[in-house]
Formats: structure tokens, C-alpha cells, sequence
């Protein structure tokens, strides 16, 4: 080979190099460090399918990921703020209020934007039920005494049980119960997984079920039923006793609703900038996140299979995130 073609060989290298490595090519920069960006798991399908679909992404553009897995809560006021996590995915207007104030207070933490779906959980029964306790939806039907024995269990008779979710995911079930001095005794889920598998089963049975559901989430598809209509929540209802039908008592009303937001620790903007553009950018519809879900829960696909296809389906949109 001669000197000048072996020097223009050099220099496509290098400008093919330099190429992939450019914005708009779909691949950071460098990157921009080969530390690990920590994306967090918790303990539902539809958070860890977020985390490993942005991950994969952030792989894709040459990044380390790793998926430590977290506790819901204390992930906004510690694990995020001392960077030992660097992104969380899902936190719920619904039962992370109270910790994202907080770590919004720290100035350690940065709010990335909404995830796209909106967010909802409450009380909720299959409507079979509702010929045994005909008031409902309204939350007063479940002070008879009848409707509630008709939700128990020999292990609760006569007052019904609800079903609520794990104990980490908080939700004021314990609480709310006493305030509004329902006839029912709250059985915590020891996971997200065998709430739903409970349901399944009562709903194959036509048994008698009142559990915790959330949407997004396929359940509310798969299932016919409704949520409880408590008394509107206000962040009055919260902290203020005297507000609401109970003046002795906090949590006399509904769950909150509202958006889903996803965190990072602060320092992702200048240390991976690309990649924190790609996390601010993410979002994903309601009906795909549920019926990804879904291929997860009910046909038994893995998160990350589940994942990587809408990685693959969803190129050009990525791509245009990392530019």
C-alpha cells in the first residue's frame, strides 16, 4: 500500500469515527463517561418495563446500564439524591406527593417531566358484586353491614376485607378505613404479583373481592368493574382533620390523582448529557404500556424481550430523543 492511500485510509477511519460518534447519528458522544447510569426497579411491571425500554435505549447509544432494584418511596429522598441512583422511571401524583415535595426540597434531584399516562388507584370490585351491594359505586353503600359481610372472608366475617397493596407502596388504606369508619379490615399484598393473581383467581370463582387496582395497568381492561367514588381528594384532606365528612380525622377521602413524573439524580445533566435528553424526552402511550404489560403478566414474556421489541419499533422516535 502506498503512503497517500494509506494515509486517506486513515483519515475515513477517522472520519467514520468521529461520525458515529455525532449527534444525530443515534449514538452519544464518547460517551460522555463509561461510569454505570443506575436506572431503578420497583416492585410493578409497568415501572421495570420503562426502566429496562430507556436503558436498552441508552445501551443502544453506547452507555453502561445497571438496574439496581429500590425501595419505591426512600428512591426520591436517598437514593436519588445522593446519586446512588441516577434514574426512576415511575413516581405516582397518587402516593409519591408527599416524598417527591421532599426531594424537590433537597435541591439534589431534578423532576425530568411527565411519563405520558395519567395516573388513578382506588378501591375497586367486579361488578358481580354490585348485585350484592347494590349502592355502589358510592363509598356509603360499604357502611351497611350486609355489603360489607358480603366482601368477607372467613378470616375478616363479618367485616369485609380489601385488599390493598404492598406496604411500601403507602396509600393511607389503614387510615382511610378508620376515618370514614367502613366495616372492613385491610390485608396488605405481600407483592404486585399476587394481588393480581388473587384477582384472577376470585374473578375465574365469581368470589368475593374489593382490592387496590391502578391504571395504567391491564386489569381494568382484562376485568369488568369499578372503582369506589370516595369523597374527592384535596390536599386539605391530608393534613387538615377538620376538613372532610370526619372532622376527628385525616384521609377521609379518596386517593389522589394525576400525572406520572420521572426523577434523576441532579448531577445526569452534566455528566451524561445526551442520555439525560433522552430521559427527559421519553414518554409512552397508555394503551401500549398496558398491553405490554400484559405480555408480560398474562403470557409470560420477559420484561426485557417485551422491551427490546419496542426498542426496535420505536428507532426513529429514540434517535430523534439522543439529537
Amino acid at each position: 500500500m502506498t503512503y497517500r492511500a494509506c494515509r486517506n485510509g486513515l483519515a475515513a477511519a477517522l472520519a467514520a469515527a468521529l461520525l458515529a460518534g455525532a449527534p444525530g447519528t443515534g449514538r452519544a458522544a464518547a460517551p460522555e463517561s463509561n461510569d454505570p447510569i443506575k436506572i431503578a426497579l420497583f416492585d410493578w411491571t409497568s415501572v421495570n418495563l420503562n426502566a429496562k425500554i430507556l436503558g436498552g435505549i441508552l445501551e443502544k447509544l453506547g452507555y453502561s446500564v445497571e438496574y439496581p432494584t429500590a425501595d419505591y418511596l426512600s428512591s426520591l429522598t436517598t437514593g436519588l439524591t445522593n446519586g446512588d441512583l441516577t434514574v426512576g422511571m415511575e413516581f405516582w401524583d397518587t402516593t409519591a406527593g408527599e416524598a417527591m415535595k421532599a426531594s424537590d426540597a433537597t435541591g439534589q434531584t431534578e423532576r425530568l417531566g411527565k411519563l405520558g399516562p395519567k395516573a388513578k388507584e382506588e378501591w375497586w370490585y367486579p361488578l358481580y358484586m354490585k348485585e350484592k351491594c347494590p349502592g355502589l359505586p358510592d363509598w356509603h353503600a360499604l357502611l351497611d353491614p350486609k355489603c360489607a359481610e358480603a366482601f368477607s372472608t372467613p378470616d375478616t366475617a363479618p367485616k369485609g376485607r380489601y385488599l390493598g397493596g404492598p406496604v411500601t407502596w403507602e396509600g393511607f388504606d389503614d387510615e382511610r378505613v378508620a376515618a370514614l369508619k367502613l366495616p372492613f379490615t385491610v390485608i396488605h399484598a405481600g407483592t404486585d404479583g399476587a394481588m393480581f393473581a388473587e384477582l384472577d383467581s376470585a374473578y375465574q370463582r365469581q368470589a368475593p373481592i374489593m382490592l387496590w387496582i391502578y391504571s395504567p395497568h391491564w386489569a381494568p381492561a382484562k376485568f369488568k368493574g369499578e372503582w369506589v367514588q370516595f369523597p374527592e381528594y384535596e390536599p386539605a384532606c391530608y393534613t387538615d382533620p377538620k376538613w372532610g365528612v370526619n372532622p376527628d380525622a385525616k384521609y377521609d377521602c379518596g386517593k389522589p390523582h394525576g400525572e406520572i413524573w420521572k426523577y434523576s439524580w441532579k448531577g445526569l445533566k452534566d455528566k451524561w448529557p445526551v442520555a439525560y435528553k433522552v430521559a427527559k424526552a421519553y414518554t409512552i402511550d397508555t394503551d401500549e404500556l398496558n398491553k405490554m404489560s400484559g405480555e408480560v403478566d398474562l403470557d409470560n414474556k420477559t420484561i426485557e424481550d417485551v422491551a427490546a421489541a419496542w426498542i426496535a419499533a420505536h428507532e426513529a422516535d429514540w434517535k430523534a430523543w439522543a439529537q
